[in-house]
């Protein structure tokens, strides 16, 4: 019983120790992660109102992933646009910003894939009576942040959907972000928008009786964690689908996607670049 026990503790003890080995030496030696993040997408990353603190799916897995690596996490608050070029100059280690790995991002960076995502037409309940469906779209005004592909593909399925049947386009209004989206909206000046299916059921309990989904997701996306395409951006890369491996193995994964009402956004198993 007791080489048992010896072995056992043995084995384990290997098992960190390759867990620890993961790491780049840099980030070993500096004790943590520098994650760029953009608080203003809930209920994946935003500012907690009692606290002002980053709160959401993305900053608790993050704060997962570094925990299991033995790491912590040290946020920076990151404009979009400009999280790519920072993981590219260095600033920060990764990013975790509900970022949608597509083939042209691959370009400059590696993403491990965690969430399934997609495009979600939506209106305000102002408009309930005359537009019902995504159909009734044709024709209108409708917005998504220009920082993402949404306002393009509203174009394509407009062209698909209006254009070909003989209806008027989509008039496809580029953003701020999706906040100056609902804002839009909700003053009439369009008539509709598109988001993140992610985030729907968390607008629509956090302001009753405002948002309607239109139909089902109209794309298919996967959000990922990009990271640098160096030798030591492929390490860390590789070391972090280990831990979400291991995250999802122990059941962490599931409680935080059900925590923030994800179950349609699950992904199974954790991938690298596989967004399309």
């Amino acid at each position: 019983m007791l080489r048992l026990t010896i072995a056992a503790a043995l084995l384990a003890g290997t098992a960190l120790a390759a867990q620890a080995q993961a790491l780049p030496d840099r980030i070993k030696t500096a004790g943590k992660i520098v994650i760029a993040t953009q608080p203003n997408y809930p209920p994946i990353a935003f500012k907690d109102v009692a606290t002002n603190q980053l709160a959401g799916f993305d900053i608790e897995l993050g704060e997962a992933i570094a925990k299991e690596l033995g790491v912590k996490v040290e946020w920076q608050e990151t404009a979009f646009a400009q999280m790519l070029p920072s993981l590219q100059t260095g600033r920060v280690d990764a990013v975790m910003a509900g970022m949608s790995d597509l083939p042209a991002r691959r370009e400059t960076a590696d993403f491990v894939n965690y969430m399934d995502s997609g495009a979600q037409f939506y209106t305000v309940t102002a408009f309930k009576d005359t537009i019902k469906t995504p159909e009734d779209l044709c024709g209108k005004s409708v917005g998504a942040s220009r920082s993402t592909n949404w306002p393009r593909q509203i174009g394509e399925w407009s062209e698909a959907n209006c254009v070909a049947k003989g209806k008027p386009a989509i008039n496809v209004v580029g953003t701020e972000g999706s906040v100056d989206a609902r804002t839009q909206l909700k003053t009439q000046r369009l008539q509709g928008g598109v988001q993140g299916s992610e985030t729907m059921s968390h607008f629509q309990k956090l302001e009753p009786n405002t948002y309607i989904a239109l139909g089902k997701p109209f794309t298919n996306s996967l959000a990922g964690i990009p990271f640098a395409k160096t030798a030591e951006g492929t390490q860390l890369r590789d070391a972090v689908k280990g831990a979400l491996d291991r995250l999802q193995a122990n059941g962490t994964y599931d409680a935080l996607i059900q925590k923030y009402g994800l179950a349609n956004n699950a992904i199974k198993p954790i991938t690298i670049n596989q967004g399309k």
